[in-house]
């Protein structure tokens, strides 16, 4: 009877103790920034200054407040059942409409201490009190399109300045279905902070809010003591830095093209294994090009950092060309997109042994992409907003 007493009393006091509040508070240091929006959903991600439970509850955009009813809270379910304790946050909205615009608040609770299950000691909630604060805004996508536009950057090496001035007109952001980051963002990366000071954060404060963040890794991403920390802060579909998705009828493939020289170069000191890595994406690209929605789109657009080549071309560029070609020039590409040589570049179909054209985009402007059935259409701004570069396809 003693045991079972001492038990309930024990257990009393870890239950009192977890209910306690400690002083520690939380606030988001980087985001919230927008990524994988589907027709019935969206993903959001946001990074805390200390350790704690995130959720995001979501709301339609129409005339009842935000708080007239309880909204519904989603969690990050890479627990599998378990609420993560950590600094990054991924969090997955579904079961909404398409076309419909939402409200969303990203909301913590700071965790100070986590003995066990039964003995957690939170610190203070975080949230906007939307009486107050204006709400990010994102609308899900459409069934159908008959214009898919995107804008598309590469190559800054984190010159955050560059990245604010490229997308500084909110309204044009907002005219765009979403923002692709091409590589190269970065230099190298010693510290993850550069990440979020550089890229993630810049992004969040101009566009990546309200409009979707997709991102490939340039070879600059491999490097550093942190590189490998880059695909902590992306929720990539797949689960790997290649992947696809869909707007309408438009296809989109997502190609992770490695380093720019041999693995066995002395710059690496036996810190890669990307050939091993380019073969296993190159079986994945076998699957995709195979699929029915890659053979029923009505355009198909490939994103890559390192473009391919074979005159007086790097290793990345050889890479590209006799692993990933093969696959593609029999695959119907409409278009693809890269960067990587810090100057705009257009080549037209046959040239470089690719069976399309391959587009090159400059360090340091804006190129603005629209895509319907009958044409695909580019447009590249600098800094200053002036247009340098058109192209129709």
């Amino acid at each position: 009877m003693k045991r079972i007493l001492t038990a309930l009393i024990l257990t009393f006091a870890a239950v009192t103790l977890s209910a306690q509040e400690s002083s520690v508070l939380v606030n988001v240091v980087c985001g919230p920034f927008v990524q994988n929006v589907t027709t019935t959903g969206f993903t959001v991600v946001w990074v805390s200054d200390n350790d704690a439970i995130g959720w995001v509850e979501v709301a339609p955009k129409d005339e009842q407040h935000f708080y007239y009813a309880e909204r519904p809270k989603f969690y990050d379910m890479s627990g599998c059942g378990i609420k993560p304790v950590n600094k990054i946050h991924k969090v997955q909205v579904t079961g909404l409409e398409p076309g419909k615009t939402y409200r969303y608040r990203v909301m913590m609770k700071a965790v100070d201490h986590y003995y066990s299950q039964l003995d957690i000691v939170y610190g203070k909630e975080y949230g906007a009190n939307t009486y107050t604060a204006a709400l990010p805004e994102i609308t899900t996508q459409k069934e159908s399109y008959k214009e898919v536009r995107f804008a598309m950057v590469n190559d800054l090496h984190e010159k955050d300045s560059i990245l604010r001035s490229l997308f500084s007109d909110e309204k044009r952001n907002k005219g765009f279905d979403f923002v692709f980051f091409n590589g190269d963002m970065t230099s190298t990366i010693s510290d993850e902070a550069k990440i979020m000071n550089h890229v993630l954060i810049p992004a969040s404060e101009t566009f990546a809010s309200y409009c979707p963040l997709y991102f490939t890794r340039g070879n600059h991403e491999f490097r550093g003591k942190d590189a490998i920390k880059i695909l902590d802060y992306y929720a990539f579909p797949e689960g790997k830095p290649y992947y696809t998705f869909t707007y309408g009828d438009v296809f989109f493939l997502v190609m992770d093209s490695g380093e720019d020289k041999p693995d066995s170069d002395i710059e690496y000191q036996d810190a890669y294994c990307t050939e091993p890595y380019l073969l296993q994406e190159a079986e994945w690209m076998k699957g995709v090009v195979a699929s029915d929605a890659w053979k029923k789109a009505k355009r198909r657009i490939v994103f890559s950092h390192i473009p391919p080549d074979t005159k007086n071309a790097w290793h990345g560029n050889y890479n590209m060309a006799t692993i990933f070609l093969p696959i593609l020039n029999a695959a119907g590409v409409d278009l693809m997109l890269c960067g990587h040589y810090h100057h705009y570049y257009s080549r037209k179909k046959g040239e470089h042994d690719a069976a399309f054209p391959v587009v090159i985009n400059s360090n340091c402007e804006r190129m603005e992409v629209s895509v319907t059935d009958s044409k695909i259409s580019m447009e590249v701004y600098d800094a200053d907003g002036k247009k340098v570069h058109t192209l129709s396809l």
